[in-house]
């Protein structure tokens, strides 16, 4: 089972996730916050809209399907799960979140009991397409006997199954399948575990944010803890505020919303300013390329580990600590760009728009926190265009961009972060030999770093990325990542140039510097 097949797709967990956004930055940005008895009444009434028949149309009950919402809400709004009233009303502690500043913790991911269906933990099962064939492999081959046989099927004794799988390696119909929970499926750290109950929940010793669960939980039981309301009561206070964007936010808007409207919507929010963090991937690119000539060419380091994507550098240096300091240690893109803002207007509030749930985590940091206030997904983004009715297609004047080069555009897809590494060591030291090796999973990045450590891996250039095919396949996005992969592409080669040395802000940053 492939747990991102559904990836792009509108289902109906997609749709509730954006509507509940979309009302809670509706109940923001029509109210005054200051007046919590106003606030409270918006907050209770937003179950009401989004669920609007007493007959159920997705669970048992309505009642059911509000409670879950009403946990989206708070969520949505920055507070911990409702838990079906056990700590009083819908809007309780409500009052905590309503200012202009960050209100995040680390427990940011959430499993929304209510809305978890138990599903099964790694299961082997018989399906109807069992012939009941004289030979019997499937029962042969179990070491421990837990293949029997009813007049028209073979069954599975779960109490006695270890999970071998022989039994469907052997079944020559391919009468047995196997199946897990999605969102355990999902995960590359191990973090889904099973509560006493039977329903997911989540080990925050091993989680690292990555978002995978969200996007693969085909009942929209797990959901994240957003920003946006604190940015936008930022806004309301007139604060200096500036958005940094991903090179991944192409295309998410569709093939007729160039880039530049898209950064034109974003300013009509009431962003004073918008910068492509595409500059920070080249500030982090020139970091990496002298990082990684020192490292290798003059200390003899097996390899360097990129450090752009934060639950990868999270998972590799709690798996593998002993292979810590094989990870870069420079500013992640994202922190680069901000840290370039704020050196620049030092009353700046700087929000990180992207496709990244880790990227919240990696703004808690105490060393990452001065330069990034706020971290919203793109989901998030365009609720707030659907609440402050900002359709980007009538935009007339889009806003031209040429903050980064093609290749740190190109930092959005697998792959692309080694290539511009690899390009800029190629310009100041062109007798090195680079080899590169890259993962796209967690799953994958594990691998890549056992064979590092068994020393079976001939590459000196290691590209970490928790999403599929990269940032593109983040958990905030809106479009497919196969579309916006293409557009990416497109974008990176529509830059004016390619390398990240030729950046002229860079090369202020590596005068500065």
């Amino acid at each position: 089972m492939n747990p991102f097949m559904t990836r792009g797709l509108y289902t109906d967990p997609v749709d509730i996730r954006r509507k509940v956004f979309a009302e809670v930055a509706t109940v923001i940005l029509e109210n005054d916050y200051t007046n919590l008895l106003k606030m409270r009444e918006g907050v209770a009434k937003i179950p009401y809209k989004i669920i609007t028949k007493e007959d159920p149309t997705y669970r048992c009950c309505s009642y059911k399907e509000r409670a879950i919402v009403t946990e989206r809400v708070r969520l949505a709004l920055g507070l911990p799960l409702w838990e079906g009233g056990l700590y009083g009303p819908a809007y309780t502690g409500i009052e905590e979140i309503l200012k202009p500043e960050k209100v995040s913790d680390l427990y940011m991911v959430n499993v929304i009991s209510e809305a978890c269906e138990k599903c099964p933990t790694k299961t082997y099962k018989v399906t109807d397409n069992c012939r009941m064939c004289l030979a019997h492999p499937c029962s042969l081959v179990c070491p421990v006997k837990a293949v029997d046989f009813t007049d028209t099927s073979a069954i599975i004794n779960n109490e006695l199954c270890v999970k071998c799988g022989k039994c469907k390696e052997a079944c020559p119909y391919e009468a047995i399948v196997n199946y897990d929970r999605p969102c355990a499926v999902a995960c590359g750290v191990n973090a889904i575990e099973t509560d006493d109950t039977g329903r997911a929940v989540i080990n925050y010793e091993k989680c690292v944010r990555c978002g995978m669960c969200i996007t693969a939980c085909p009942f929209g039981a797990i959901a994240d803890k957003s920003e946006f309301v604190q940015m936008l009561i930022a806004i309301k206070e007139g604060k200096n505020m500036y958005a940094i964007v991903a090179p991944s936010f192409v295309g998410q808007a569709g093939p007729l919303v160039s880039p530049g409207l898209i950064i034109a919507g974003i300013k009509k929010i009431g962003f004073k300013g918008v910068m492509e963090v595409s500059y920070g991937a080249d500030v982090a690119t020139v970091r990496e390329s002298e990082e990684w000539y020192r490292k290798i060419y003059k200390e003899n380091q097996p390899f360097l580990g990129t450090s752009c994507c934060p639950a990868w550098v999270d998972m590799a240096k709690r798996l593998f600590p002993d292979m810590a300091g094989n990870i870069s240690d420079s500013y992640t893109p994202m922190v680069a760009t901000g840290k370039f803002i704020k050196e620049k207007y030092p009353d700046a509030i700087v929000t990180f728009i992207g496709p990244c749930i880790a990227k919240k985590a990696e703004s808690l940091r105490p060393e990452m926190a001065p330069y990034v206030d706020f971290v919203i997904t793109f989901e998030e983004l365009a609720a707030i265009f659907v609440s402050m009715d900002i359709d980007l297609s009538d935009i007339s004047e889009p806003v031209p961009l040429s903050d980064g080069s093609g290749s740190g555009r190109h930092y959005a897809t697998s792959g692309g972060v080694a290539e511009a590494v690899k390009i800029n060591i190629m310009k100041f030291h062109p007798e090195c030999n680079v080899k590169i090796e890259k993962a796209d999973s967690l799953e994958g990045c594990k691998k890549m770093l056992l064979l590092a450590k068994a020393k079976k891996l001939d590459a000196n250039l290691l590209e970490g990325m928790a999403c599929p095919r990269g940032c593109v396949g983040g958990p905030g996005i809106l479009a497919p990542i196969k579309k916006v992969s293409a557009e990416v592409e497109r974008f990176s080669k529509e830059a004016s140039f390619y390398g990240s040395y030729e950046n002229p802000l860079v090369l202020e940053w590596v005068v500065r510097k």
